[in-house]
């Protein structure tokens, strides 16, 4: 009789601060038993020799577009994306939809929708956009993961941004919901201002310079501020320069409770990427210069940036095929591509593999309120794993992308490391199965 459901056998596994050689039994979706050799059988088998089993990553920061704009990217073509990018589970962001999930009625559908197609577990963010601040404390009491809001124009007419009145009143309302507000922290006045005076240009050095870093740090500032009046805690998004995040560092030292990401795209690409690649590379906050990325880099390795996320932000091709910076729609196609990028940091700059494991699983685990089932390798969480080939190179094709629109600035960049497969509680998720059983992802509501 089999002992177990699937047995993990012989791989590399990175734990939580050290990496070991040994089997992984799973049954029922959860981890079993971690050892160096089990000896029981089970009914499957995945042989790991010679590759590093991760923790499943768990990306904070993507946005699909259904409902309403599924021809950007939907929950069948993003999930089977993430899960082809060593992600198990990944958080949908407000935005892009129509509707907006700025009500119950809005995440509700967007969950059912979630249910039917996603191949990986997700949760949902709620939307902090003018006019619905009393919506706020019914959202959160039907399980989103936390709220999101920008400080500076959306783009999106169906998002707006919220300014500081709204702000203000937001926090509020969230911060006795318990749940946590992420915010785009770019200040409008400054990139209002600054497009006035670019108008009429098209090139990318006016576009970065239309959207300068003091206009993030000015912003970040200006939210710390807010929430060491309400209390409300904070997670800053896509955070793209060291001074932003020596700011953030300090409230956090002061006693608030705040949180920063930054993404793949400020660690490997410059503002030289963007004049290279054209409006594959265009982003908001803009790809900074070299020297804002080496410092950036510093505050990663010094510890003071606590996860990695994608900002997996697509759209059709049409909407990047222009000369034109600021009239290409703002935003880089990456989910598939955060593990190897991040990979690809450990081996340039001899990172030990358990801190990628903490940047890209256990920390968001622990701010989210997943760490009693995800994030980490151990006995009782759920069985979500990423087996990887550190000595195999990658190289990023529209034949191997497997977002709805193939279409990336990561395209023809070479990686050192390679995803060979991801479990998602047991269940092999990647590579896709010729004839896959039912789709598996759970919607992950906070209580």
């Amino acid at each position: 009789m089999d002992n177990y459901d699937v047995i993990v056998r012989q791989g590399q596994i990175v734990l939580k601060d050290t990496v070991v050689t040994g089997d992984i039994a799973i049954k029922n979706g959860l981890i079993e038993k971690v050892h160096s050799s089990i000896k029981e059988k089970a009914v499957s088998e995945v042989d790991a020799q010679g590759l590093h089993v991760f923790p499943g990553g768990i990306d904070v920061h993507a946005h699909f577009s259904e409902p309403g704009r599924e021809h950007w990217e939907g929950f069948e073509t993003g999930a089977a994306m993430m899960a082809a990018g060593g992600i198990t589970t990944y958080f949908d962001m407000p935005l892009n939809g129509i509707p907006s999930t700025i009500t119950v009625e809005a995440l509700e559908e967007k969950a059912a929708r979630g249910r039917q197609k996603s191949a990986v577990d997700f949760g949902l963010w709620g939307g902090l956009v003018p006019g619905n601040e009393n919506e706020l404390e019914a959202l959160a009491k039907a399980g989103v993961i936390g709220f999101k809001a920008f400080m500076s124009p959306t783009g999106n007419k169906e998002f707006e941004r919220s300014n500081d009145a709204v702000l203000f009143e937001g926090m509020q309302k969230i911060a006795p919901t318990g749940r946590l507000l992420a915010l785009h922290s770019e200040s409008a006045a400054i990139v209002n201002g600054l497009e006035k005076q670019y108008k009429g240009q098209t090139d990318a050095a006016s576009f970065t310079g239309s959207r300068p870093e003091e206009a993030e740090i000015e912003a970040v500032n200006r939210a710390i501020s807010y929430a060491k009046v309400t209390n409300c805690p904070l997670h800053f998004v896509h955070i793209s320069t060291a001074e932003a995040v020596e700011n953030i560092q300090k409230a956090k030292q002061e006693g608030l409770d705040v949180t920063l990401e930054t993404c793949p795209h400020y660690l490997l690409f410059t503002e030289e990427t963007l004049a290279e690649k054209g409006a594959e590379a265009k982003c908001a906050p803009p790809l900074r210069s070299k020297a804002q990325q080496r410092k950036l880099i510093q505050a990663l390795l010094d510890g003071n940036i606590d996860m990695i996320s994608s900002d997996h932000s697509p759209c059709p091709g049409d909407m990047k095929d222009t000369n034109d910076m600021f009239a290409a729609w703002g935003g880089i196609s990456g989910g598939q591509y955060t593990f190897l990028a991040v990979l690809e940091l450990a081996a340039a700059y001899d990172i030990p593999l358990p801190r990628i494991a903490e940047w890209l699983a256990a920390a968001p685990a622990e701010r989210f309120g997943l760490a009693g089932s995800k994030g980490e390798i151990k006995e009782g969480n759920d069985a979500d794993l990423v087996l990887v080939d550190m000595n195999k190179r990658y190289t990023v094709t529209k034949e191997n992308m497997y977002m709805k629109n193939k279409h990336s600035a990561y395209e023809g960049r070479t990686f050192s490391a390679s995803i060979e497969q991801t479990i998602l509680r047991g269940r092999t998720v990647f590579p896709i199965q010729e004839q896959p059983e039912a789709e598996s992802g759970k919607w992950i509501k906070l209580q």
